[in-house]
């Protein structure tokens, strides 16, 4: 495991969106399809409590943080990559995370541009009604990656399919 920042992005990867607190049946998943392809694994997480400034030439991003309170990022960042080593231990692909900055979906979608990704993996959306108000006026980051780029994209469900008869998420 590496932590790639700043290190160049392995190339023909496959990109695995990560949030803290997210089932290990997803980075099992991007695992199973990176060994598959016999690729490497990009575990990102996007830090949405910043934004970017610019990009300098060289593909290096300045952020700056919407909040003054920058432990937030890096707490989730620690969750994550702690999540990933569990999931991912004895899995026998090599994999590195990466925190991004911004939209969920274009900062997911600029770094499989960068890494030529094969494959991008991202979960279903976690249930209840305060996602479902979240995800109207954000939007969907699978379906929303769908639309802005060609590379295929794999959507893992978190939880156990509901009943058609069911309006809304518990």
């Amino acid at each position: 495991m590496v932590d790639s920042d700043e290190s160049p992005v392995p190339l023909h990867a496959v990109v695995v969106g990560a949030i803290p607190d997210q089932p290990a049946r997803v980075l099992k998943e991007a695992a199973r399809y990176a060994k598959l392809f016999q690729a490497p694994l990009i575990v990102a997480h996007v830090d949405v409590t910043r934004f970017v400034t610019y990009e300098d030439p060289d593909g290096y991003v300045h952020s700056a943080p919407i909040d003054i309170d920058l432990a937030v990022g890096e707490v989730q960042l620690a969750s994550v990559r702690d999540a990933a080593a569990s999931a991912l231990e004895g899995s026998g692909v090599e994999w590195t995370v990466t925190q991004l900055v911004g939209d969920p979906a274009l900062a997911i979608k600029h770094l499989a541009e960068r890494a030529q990704a094969r494959l991008i993996v991202v979960g279903t959306r976690r249930r209840g009604f305060g996602e479902s108000i979240r995800e109207f006026f954000t939007g969907s980051v699978a379906a929303r990656l769908a639309h802005r780029q060609s590379r295929p994209i794999l959507v893992v469900p978190l939880e156990e399919p509901l009943d058609d008869d069911t309006p809304w998420p518990a």
